[in-house]
């Protein structure tokens, strides 16, 4: 499967959490009327969290047909990897929007005991269970894989049991953190939330920056990123999503924003392709969540969405679908590579990966099947607890 962070990071490939800080806090009733003393809901992030979710989907579903080198360089090549690459932004965007919400200081009135009592409620147990699940349920039984103690103990360490497992990890080191950066950002206000914002991103871009340059010259140094180091490079985009969280285009900022974001993901998807030809500036601006082109896309988009959201108020009606289609992406994340691992052993002849066509299809099939899934789940007493 295509994987723009493989190369830099050793991650899998790209991959998101719809992150559940906006449902689990109770923003605001659907309706947009929210209850005393909290912020009206915010609809741009529900609306760009729906479209980076079926981004994620998108990303493994088509990433199949990228990875298919016989189709390498043809038309419908192409095609499947402007699908893939050109929704890289996705995690740096599911990052953003939890610092935006995760980062105010409310949620951190009571102490970080209660924080982290919230937080990892609803984070530990899908983490435990969805590893036990893609590990018996697709790795051992649907695969017939086996695997050696070491080798699992490996797996686990490195945070790669399974492709987008990792990211739990990640955001759980996010909210470990989230208090001590809460706490510095509040005491410092608006410019102090720019300036950490940007050096903490800074510096994470330089970080891989100078890894690949390390690599042109013969001195490999790759960044190893394992289950309890995830984290640390999203750091910037975290702070950046609570720094930017206010900040409003206006007139010819907003299409000129969206262009660069589009002009930016054109590029990384022509790069992609060409990627063997340009190793001077793929270690420069890598084609990856911690590359400096993916960053500013990801940024403007961030700033799009919410530029346009907070313009548009829904019918009530309108506004519930939205947030229980919102709330649902969790889910929906967790469970749309065990409907993909599911098709694709109860139909081996079905030729994704090789007939574009067949691949679309199936992503449609998995994006709704998902959503239907995780919508059911979260009526079922116990079962929600893991969706």
């Amino acid at each position: 499967m295509s994987s723009p962070t493989q190369s830099q990071t050793g991650q899998p490939e790209p991959s998101a959490e719809p992150l559940p800080a906006q449902a689990t806090e109770a923003e605001a009733t659907a309706s947009g009327n929210p209850p005393a003393g909290r912020p009206p809901r915010r609809y741009g992030l529900d609306v760009l969290r729906l479209l980076a979710i079926c981004g994620v989907v998108a990303i493994h579903v088509f990433g199949t047909y990228v990875a298919n080198d016989d189709r390498r360089g043809s038309r419908n090549w192409w095609l499947a990897t402007a699908v893939d690459i050109g929704a890289i932004w996705t995690v740096p965007v599911f990052v953003m929007i939890s610092g935006a919400l995760v980062l105010a200081p409310r949620l951190h009135q009571a102490g970080p005991a209660a924080f982290y009592r919230r937080r990892f409620a609803r984070v530990l147990p899908a983490l435990v269970a969805w590893h036990l699940i893609y590990l018996f349920g697709v790795r051992m039984l649907l695969r017939g894989e086996e695997l050696t103690g070491k080798g699992l103990t490996l797996l686990l360490i490195d945070g790669k049991l399974y492709t987008a497992l990792y990211f739990l990890w990640l955001i759980a080191g996010l909210y470990l953190v989230a208090p001590v950066l809460a706490a510095f950002l509040a005491a410092g206000g608006q410019r102090r939330a720019y300036g950490t914002a940007a050096v903490a991103l800074g510096w994470t871009l330089a970080a891989f920056i100078v890894s690949g340059i390390a690599g042109l010259i013969g001195v490999s140094r790759p960044i190893h990123l394992g289950a309890w180091t995830m984290w640390w490079p999203y750091v910037g985009y975290f702070l950046a999503g609570w720094a930017l969280r206010n900040t409003r285009l206006r007139g010819w900022q907003l299409p000129v924003a969206a262009l660069v974001a589009l002009a930016l993901l054109a590029e990384a998807v022509w790069r992609w392709g060409a990627k063997p030809d340009l190793p001077v500036l793929q270690a420069l601006l890598p084609v990856s969540y911690v590359g400096a082109t993916v960053a500013l896309a990801a940024i403007c988009l961030f700033l799009v969405a919410l530029s346009l959201g907070d313009r548009w108020r829904p019918s009530e009606r309108t506004g519930r679908l939205i947030v229980d289609l919102s709330n649902a992406s969790f889910g929906v994340f967790l469970v749309h590579l065990l409907l993909l691992a599911l098709i694709q052993a109860a139909f081996p002849q079905l030729p994704v990966g090789e007939s574009l066509l067949t691949t679309a299809a199936t992503f449609a099939v998995v994006i709704v099947g998902s959503f239907a899934v995780s919508l059911g789940a979260a009526r079922v007493p116990y079962l929600r607890a893991i969706f």
